[in-house]
Order: C-alpha cells, then structure tokens, then sequence
C-alpha cells in the first residue's frame, strides 16, 4: 500500500506534543504538550489554533459525552471546560505520590477512562501504574508496576485490550470484560526489533490493525496484532515521534504528534520540524472514532 508522506499542519513546535484526539462532532483535534501544561485545539477547515494552559503538567485528554474534557494533569484527573476555561479540582488517586505524572489515556468502549503514570524525572523503572477512572468518578488500579505507561487500545469487538509499557519494547494483549472492566491472559503479541526506536503511543483503524508511534525511531509503523506483522512504515524528519490518530470527515487522515524535548542543539539543526504536528492525508484506511467518557 502507498501511503503519501506526512506533511507540517502548523508553525508552532511542541516540547512534548502527545495525545491527538480526533473531535469528529466538532471536526477539530485536541493534542497536549505535556511540559508546557498546555492543550492544543486545531480547526482544519478555518485554521485556527487555539491553545488552553492548564498550568500543570497535562499527560492526555479524552473527550466527554457531554461537550467537555477529562484530561490527566500530574495530580489527577481533572473536568476541563475549553469554552468556559473552567477547570475541576482534580480526582488523585490515593496511592499516586507528587513524583509521578500521567501519560497517556483512552476512554474504553463502555466510556471509563483508563490512564498510566510515570516518574516525572529519570524514567524510575517500575515507579507507575496503570489506572481507571470510572464513570462514578472512581479511581482503581488496572497493573502495577509500570515504568512508562504508553499507548492503549481496544479491539473492534472490545473483547481485547492492547497496551504499551515503553521499555518492555512489546505490545501486550489482555482479554477484556467490557461489564467488569476486568482484564486477564497477559500476552506478547508484538515484539519490535532492536534499533527500531521505542513504542510509543498507538491508535487501531477499522481493520483492527495498530499503528504505533516510535519514540527515537523516526517512524510509525503499522502491525497486525493477529501474528505481529509489520504492514507498513512511514517515516518522518524528526526523531521523536510520539503518538497518532485518524481525523478528518471520513477518518482517513492521520495526525501525528512528535516532540523536541531532550534533543541537543546539533541535533534541533538537523531536525527542524522537532514537536511539530503533522499530518497524512489520503491514508487509504480509516480510522474509528475515540471513545467518550460517560460520566
């Protein structure tokens, strides 16, 4: 399959971009910069940007039934109103200690948000966990340990959960009880080479296949979940990339996120376009649209 290669959507560069969510009843997407405590919101049809601070370190967000956001700030889960600038206090899990910070998040098909932590400084092996905000704003821990939890997604019949711990460089599969939201049967179902760069965030089209961002890979790339194939890869001009999902009116363009922090100066020189959002039009695959949170 041809895929066109991805070109820059915007000027402004990113120290962490993370996190697209497509908005398909607003036609708009929302991203983060995780450092910079910021949310990005982007009309492809006028151009516009907008940027919401939260003034926190913000890890994801996800979309709600009811117009607003829940996004992961590195003390909890906060209710965010981008129209009124309204932000909640935030729901922090009991065991969540100040050193830690989310990463990111996935509504589940039954709407409850499921989200990871990470150390905010070093990369503390097995210092976060895996987390569910409930549609009764209840929190529970899914897995723990966890080093830097990563990209999540759920199969097209929501019997499967697909997740990435990025240092294990694997996608693991879990059965999943969409009434209980118990998962179980842990599986490898993907295992990257070396030098291939680092799994990242993930999203799922509507053939049921993973894309996956790779962190110091300069690529995404794209894998049946079944036996673990590579399918294809698209390349990019910077080294960072860090996550994706489909957007667009038929769900056929893919917008990636990519990130600048950590680079030297030679290497900012040779990547230019490091922590700008790009995107790829005319995929020739469709995407799904992001669950809602239902609470």
């Amino acid at each position: 399959m041809q895929i066109p290669d991805p070109t820059v959507v915007l000027n402004h560069k990113c120290v962490l971009g993370e996190g697209p969510v497509w908005d398909a009843e607003k036609q708009k997407l929302l991203w983060v910069d995780i450092q910079q405590g910021v949310i990005h919101q982007y009309d492809p049809d006028s151009g516009s940007h907008r940027i919401f601070e939260t003034g926190k370190l913000t890890g994801f967000i996800v979309l709600t039934k009811s117009g607003k956001i829940i996004a992961g700030l590195q003390d909890g889960f906060s209710e965010i109103d981008l129209e009124t600038g309204s932000v909640s206090d935030a729901i922090t899990p009991g065991d969540h200690p100040d050193t830690n910070r989310f990463n990111d998040g996935k509504c589940d098909p039954e709407g409850r948000v499921w989200a990871g932590t990470m150390s905010i400084k070093d990369d503390v092996p097995n210092a976060g966990k895996l987390y569910m905000f409930d549609t009764d704003r209840t929190v529970s821990v899914k897995l723990d340990p966890v080093t830097i939890s990563n990209g999540l997604a759920w199969s097209g019949d929501g019997k499967l959960l697909y997740y990435i711990d990025t240092p294990t460089n694997v996608v693991v599969a879990f059965d999943y009880d969409g009434k209980t939201a118990s998962i179980k049967n842990k599986r490898t179902i993907i295992t990257f080479p070396e030098n291939f760069g680092h799994p990242d965030g993930m999203t799922i089209d509507a053939e049921g296949m993973l894309w996956i961002a790779f962190w110091d890979g300069w690529k995404i790339a794209r894998f049946n979940p079944n036996n673990g194939q590579l399918l294809d890869q698209i390349n990019f001009p910077v080294a960072r990339v860090t996550c994706c999902t489909f957007g667009g009116k038929n769900l056929d363009e893919l917008y990636v996120t990519t990130a600048s922090i950590g680079l030297t100066e030679k290497q900012m020189l040779e990547q230019p376009l490091a922590g700008k959002l790009f995107v790829i039009k005319n995929v020739g695959i469709n995407g799904m649209p992001p669950n809602r949170f239902n609470g």
